[in-house]
């Protein structure tokens, strides 16, 4: 195979092809897909049941078991956990990794199939299970939406007005609302004129739901028309609830509901959920992107509907962004693209200072082509621009120069040894193109374990993998194509000459410690050794931690508060901490979520499900440095001023565990786990460095229990359910029918009124209605007292066994060093038998994540050995070659320990790719080798001779690699990564230029 003479050759064909790329690259890159974050699937359903009346321990029993099990019979699960509360079933049923967005919807129809059968066992009052299998969709614009002097009912109304006009806009996937108070028509009656009249809930509930039912009145043949029937009479206006007439009473007169009943439309109380823009009501709107949508594209598409829409929109209503992702994505890809750029510019820098200017100009050149070309592959491919992608291409830099550097520095030299350029860059192409293509190979391997990675973590860096293995592969394509037809266009015609190119001082003295090295061997190779153990030891001090931070101008304060806490006491809180937060320096905004976690609006961000007593602001900043102080300034706020709250202060995370350490205690006896939670507790607590300490169970609740007096109510003809359905139409209201408005359908609440339903007292007021006797009944004629009892208010469960969750974070340091010095004491309290200690959080995301990448490296490996045997026919070039890798500890122990970076996820990825880099430039070396062996030479002088003429080309490929990666050591999530490769490149690849020789002496038993 000659492309190298095809493509000098057919020169005008190789010139158009160049500019039909690069200008689809350069169109490819302006239509490209761009995100914060690559698209994953999270693999996730949450199954909710509602059961009222139900204790948790009830709920988890009689809804959660028969639910889970079903669920657990799937074979496509991975692992299934609930939480159990008063009257509502949450499960979470997580799939496998193997399954992708394309398998997953079978998998969820199945899941809902195995829920409909299970929920048709369910007890009585149980309501029906709704599986959302959308749980993993990322709002990447959210907006609060506020009105001074306006209603909930009014923002409601604007914010289903900017729904219907949203969805039209290009790439919005789906809208959703967080924070809309659910309207009612409550229907107060005076409970003492309800006793008098003897008129019994019954009457109203009936009256309301017959008047207002959608009933099929039939149709009637008129001559050839069909004509439908209609019966006028239900409720068009509130007014006509007041008029409705009842029947009731001793004497069944009919009264009207007015006489006895205030009638007024509000809103559910309480509310489920409640939302504030800087204080002011709100209610969230959050757009999704469609999959493979652009996000900026998407964002100034709203934002120019908006702009449409302002004449539309109320005087006094605002749009404010709490959350968009298009402007984040837009700083994001500019910053990175100025990276990528500035990458490019270092490299052809270095390359023309040190090759000169034509050689550099021309690997500079190859190296645009191989970037705007790997658009177009990108574009092709449906590969997103993103973090991830873009990181790629910067990572891969210096590399895509590396087949180009050599054969350029081969028809340079060749030139001069009075050949043709033709001829010197085709006779070149012909020695090294399967070096070069077995080397490239080997790069792309080390990058393998990324992709064959089957978790969350895999998928996510999956376009790691595929922008390098396109990148690194056009490198190849081009180097034996367009670099000789460049070095034969561009090159000047060189004058033959006698001098040896490799005479210089630089060279000579390199020679001579090479010569040195292989007459010392054992020394040289002690004293690497000596350098590898130290490196190994200092690699103890280096910190340890799973991903970092991110630079988002944004953090999040958590707030629980004790269990069964009001929503309207977290509430007050939460804007008492809110107000102190804006009085802060650096805070633009502040927008607190209150009993629940706002919609998904970060890909790694994991809201909190329903529940009262929790809260969360999410402050913006003007830079994300101000985090660190404004952290230290809150902790100590929250400290003082709100010390019955657990909180956390924290910046997001650029990938999964949340930054925390947490044990994970299983068993069946309630009692016995929340024993064994409160002795980690103690632990933690005891331990000076942790904060934000709490189990997800929280702490018993206060519950008034009414003592049925059975004999009593039998004789008055009361029955439990009877007392249980007064009491919760006392003081929580009761559903008696529904109004329609539009396309509002609204609940008839029925309630006493204010001063007889608020308050503990009054439960000693309350009537109840006995059938029996045609009467209402004082409450303490069928009850014999109430006593306050302790219940717990959630039971959470992990693969149908009770677990108790507790947590703490590190006020300084790194998660993995809170761990490591939790890990014992607590491993050391003893358990029951039956019971057993995991640990989750972070510390299990590491380890998994790890896990899953470590168990695909020997694939890579072997494949990497057995391109080394296919090109060099022997095991001992192979063996040279892998001795050579643990150098890199040397450098990535100095690289991490200098820039004092953590080593973690991104970090190991970065080693395990450093060992491509390294084989590549080992192979390189030692395919020199046998040329010059192959050429005559002495034994002796072909190694020398090959170590000196591979020194440049395989230094330059390295440092370009090296300086091309200095822009990632500004992004927090692949700076660990970045130091990796370059420290251990650095100093592995100056080893190597030394050991590699020595190493081959030594085996094929070379002397001088």
């Amino acid at each position: 195979m000659n492309l190298a003479g095809y493509a000098i050759r057919h020169n005008v064909v190789t010139l158009v092809s160049i500019i039909l790329v690069t200008v689809g690259g350069i169109l490819a890159y302006g239509k490209l897909g761009r995100l914060e974050d690559p698209e994953y699937t999270i693999k996730e359903a949450v199954i909710y049941t509602e059961y009222p009346g139900a204790t948790a321990e009830e709920v988890e029993l009689e809804v959660t078991e028969p639910l889970e099990t079903a669920i657990q019979q799937l074979k496509q699960l991975k692992e299934v956990r609930s939480i159990s509360r008063p009257g509502l079933s949450i499960i979470f049923a997580e799939m496998q990794e193997i399954y992708d967005k394309e398998t997953l919807p079978q998998v969820w129809d199945e899941l809902r199939r195995r829920v409909d059968t299970a929920a048709s066992h369910l007890p009585p009052g149980c309501k029906a299970s709704v599986v959302n299998d959308d749980f993993g969709d990322v709002y990447g614009v959210l907006f609060a939406i506020t009105g001074d002097g306006y209603s909930q009912h009014d923002l409601k109304e604007v914010s289903e007005d900017l729904r219907r006009e949203l969805l039209l806009c290009p790439n919005v996937g789906r809208i959703d609302f967080w924070g809309i108070h659910s309207e009612a028509i409550y229907v107060e009656v005076d409970r003492v004129k309800l006793a008098q009249l003897g008129l019994p809930p019954t009457a109203i509930f009936d009256a309301i739901n017959q008047q207002n039912a959608v009933t099929e009145a039939g149709r009637v043949k008129v001559g050839p028309e069909d004509v439908r029937l209609r019966v006028t009479g239900d409720y068009s206006r509130i007014e006509d609830l007041g008029e409705q007439l009842v029947q009731g009473g001793s004497q069944r007169r009919m009264i009207r509901l007015k006489d006895v009943a205030r009638i007024e439309r509000g809103y559910l109380d309480p509310p489920n959920e409640i939302l504030r823009w800087n204080g002011s009501t709100a209610v969230g709107l959050g757009v999704s992107t469609g999959s493979g949508g652009n996000v900026i594209a998407m964002g100034e598409a709203i934002k120019e509907r908006l702009a449409q829409l302002e004449a539309r929109i109320p005087v006094g209503i605002e749009i404010h962004p709490i959350a968009h992702q298009g402007e984040k994505v837009r700083e994001a890809v500019r910053e990175f693209v100025l990276g990528l750029f500035e990458g490019v510019l270092i490299v052809i820098l270095l390359l023309v200072v040190f090759m000169g200017l034509r050689e550099g100009c021309i690997m500079g050149a190859v190296l645009l082509i191989i970037v705007f070309v790997t658009f177009l592959c990108m574009y092709t491919l449906g590969i997103t621009l993103q973090r991830i992608s873009l990181g790629a291409l910067i990572i891969a830099m210096g590399m895509l120069v590396d087949d180009a550097i050599v054969v350029v520095e081969g028809t340079v030299i060749k030139s001069h040894q009075g050949m043709s350029r033709s001829q010197a860059a085709e006779k070149t192409v012909a020695e090294t193109q399967w070096p070069l293509l077995g080397a490239t190979a080997i790069a792309i391997l080390a990058f393998a374990a990324i992709t064959l990675s089957k978790d969350m973590t895999g998928e996510w860096l999956k376009s790691l993998f595929q922008v390098i293995c396109l990148s690194l592969g056009l490198s190849w394509v081009f180097a034996i194509t367009v670099t000789p037809y460049l070095c034969v266009t561009f090159l000047p015609l060189a004058k033959r000459s006698e001098k040896d190119p490799h005479d210089n001082p630089f060279y000579r003295s390199y020679r001579k410690l090479v010569g040195w090295c292989i007459d010392h061997r054992w020394i040289t190779l002690a004293v690497v050794m000596a350098q590898l153990l130290i490196a190994i030891w200092g690699f103890g001090f280096v910190k340890q931690d799973f991903m970092p931070d991110m630079n988002r101008p944004q953090f999040t304060l958590d707030v629980w508060l004790p269990e069964g806490t009001h929503i309207y006491e977290t509430s007050n809180q939460v804007a008492a901490i809110e107000t102190f937060v804006r009085t802060l320096d650096g805070v633009r905004d502040v927008t607190s979520f209150v009993g629940r976690g706002p919609l998904r609006f970060l890909l790694t961000y994991e809201p909190e499900m329903q529940n009262s007593a929790y809260g969360q602001l999410l402050v913006t900043v003007d830079h994300y440095e101000r985090i660190s102080t404004l952290r230290e300034q809150l902790t100590t706020y929250l400290k003082n001023h709100h010390p019955n709250a657990v909180t956390s202060v924290d910046a997001f995370k650029l990938g999964p565990g949340g930054g925390a350490v947490v044990a994970r205690l299983s068993g069946h006896d309630v009692n016995t786990l929340r024993d064994l939670a409160e002795k980690v507790r103690a632990v933690m607590y005891a331990h000076g460095n942790t904060r934000s300490i709490r189990t997800d169970w929280g702490d018993r609740v206060k519950v008034e229990s009414l003592r049925l007096a059975d004999a009593r109510s039998r004789e008055i003809g009361v029955t439990r359910p009877d007392i249980a359905r007064s009491l919760a139409m006392n003081f929580s209201g009761s559903a008696a029918g529904l109004y329609r408005k539009g396309d509002d359908l609204l609940p008839v609440m029925l309630r006493p009124l204010r001063d007889q339903r608020c308050g503990v007292d009054n439960v000693d007021n309350v009537q109840v209605w006995s059938t029996a006797q045609s009467r209402w009944v004082p409450i303490d004629q069928v009850t014999e007292g109430a006593v306050s009892c302790w219940e717990d208010p959630v039971i959470h469960r992990l693969n149908r066994i009770r677990t108790i969750r507790v947590s703490c974070k590190q006020v300084t340091g790194t998660t993995d060093t809170l761990f490591r010095q939790l890990r014992m004491p607590i491993e050391s309290i003893e358990l029951p038998p039956g019971y057993k200690l995991e640990w989750g959080g972070e510390h299990e995301e590491h380890e998994e994540a790890n896990q899953k990448l470590m168990s695909n490296v020997p694939i890579a490996f072997i494949a990497m050995f057995l391109i080394s045997i296919m090109l060099f026919n022997t095991f001992r070039h192979p063996l040279i070659i892998f001795l050579c890798l643990p150098l890199a500890v040397i450098g990535v122990t100095a690289g991490m320990l200098l820039t004092a970076k953590p080593f973690g996820f991104m970090a190991m990825l970065g080693f395990l790719s450093l060992s491509g880099m390294l084989i590549r430039n080992s192979i390189v070396l030692l395919d020199r080798t046998n040329l010059e062996i192959a050429e005559g030479k002495s034994r002796y002088g072909a190694v020398i001779d090959a170590a000196v003429s591979r020194v440049r080309p395989v230094s330059m490929a390295a440092f370009s690699t090296v300086l091309g990666m200095t822009p990632l050591l500004w992004d927090p999530f692949f700076a660990p990564m970045a130091a990796t490769i370059m420290g251990g490149l650095t100093f592995a690849t100056i080893l190597t230029l030394v050991v590699v020789p020595v190493l081959y002496s030594t085996f094929f038993r070379i002397r001088r």
